[in-house]
């Protein structure tokens, strides 16, 4: 038995191993386990093996390598620069690129990451770069006493697995979204636009991820290979349209992110109007004032008023009417 690490590797790359046999509880095993199952090559079983690599440690494809017969694609899709999402067959085995969120996800879009699996009738194989919350998931569900009978029926928890994580993402967001859109109804701006386009950025790349996986899965149905049995079939069938109906999720989600976005900056307009309105006002009034201290304040002869007893009180007046005039013009021009 291996020891039971959360998310590290053994000297051969290896995060855990598991066997499963037909009426059997599900058995872990470590590398050198791992090697005498694939070398034995005279056992006759209904079984499979689960491999999971780190491919962080450089030893983890030197040891699929030399002790796996996976087809040449799988190494491919390891060292493409795109890991789009897709689902292929190469010699009826299948070969899958799926992206997940990381194990600590934080609505930041670099936490997603990407994940390799080879699935064939005896032998699943998932590498990863970085700890994924789907396949850890997966994990903790083998240990509580998940038993799959086939490699495509773990695959399917999997995707399912995927589904689930996706929309505890979506459910996070919505209720963010919730709290946003409760204070924008009461007319509250205090909202960051930051936190809004990091929200819609973190959503538009998770749902630019993960569109093409139910698309990528109806094809590979449409012409399954010949081992995966009819059950199998209908299980991945029903994985993809819960991870379809996620991805919709998200759709929506984005849609109402963008909604909000556009409200948000109609009420920061309107705000900014009103305090241009009001710096206006302002200038409005203040202009005849400072327009009649400056005449008054011209040390010339011919100053009007200036030797009237009365005259202060005449100029405050005539300041007092004109500013009133202006006041009542600009309101009626803002009105119309």
């Amino acid at each position: 038995m291996i020891a039971a690490t959360q998310y590290g590797s053994d000297h051969a790359g290896l995060v855990w191993a598991w066997v499963f046999e037909p009426g059997l509880p599900a058995c872990m095993l470590d590398a050198a386990g791992a090697e005498r199952h694939l070398a034995n090559t005279t056992r006759v079983s209904a079984g499979f093996l689960w491999l999971h690599f780190n491919l962080s440690n450089a030893a983890a494809e030197r040891w699929m390598i030399k002790h796996t017969n996976l087809p040449g694609a799988f190494y491919t899709a390891l060292h493409e620069g795109s890991n789009s999402t897709r689902v292929e067959t190469d010699d009826d085995v299948l070969i899958a690129v799926l992206n997940d969120v990381r194990f600590k996800f934080s609505f930041d879009p670099t936490e997603v990451a990407t994940l390799w699996l080879c699935v064939s009738p005896g032998l699943v194989v998932t590498a990863r770069g970085s700890p994924l919350r789907s396949v850890d998931r997966l994990r903790e569900s083998v240990k509580a006493g998940l038993r799959p009978v086939s490699a495509v029926e773990l695959f399917g928890h999997l995707l399912r697995n995927q589904a689930e994580v996706l929309a505890d993402v979506l459910r996070d967001a919505g209720n963010t979204v919730d709290r946003i859109e409760d204070r924008l109804l009461d007319q509250q701006i205090r909202t960051s636009r930051a936190e809004l386009s990091s929200l819609r950025r973190t959503l538009v790349r998770l749902q630019r991820l993960l569109a093409p996986e139910p698309q990528a899965l109806f094809r590979l149905l449409g012409r399954p290979p010949k081992w995966i049995a009819e059950v199998d079939v209908q299980e991945l069938r029903q994985a993809a349209e819960e991870v379809s109906a996620t991805v919709a999720d998200s759709v929506a989600l984005v849609e109402r992110v963008k909604l909000l976005q556009e409200e948000l900056a109609s009420l920061i307009e309107e705000q900014n109007n009103r305090s241009l309105f009001l710096l206006t006002i302002v200038t409005v009034l203040a202009l005849p004032i400072n327009i009649i201290a400056g005449l008054l304040g011209m040390n010339v002869g011919g100053v009007p008023l200036a030797q009237n007893e009365h005259g202060f009180w005449v100029v405050v007046t005539l300041v007092l009417v004109v500013t009133g005039g202006a006041a009542v013009w600009a309101f009626r021009r803002n009105e119309s």
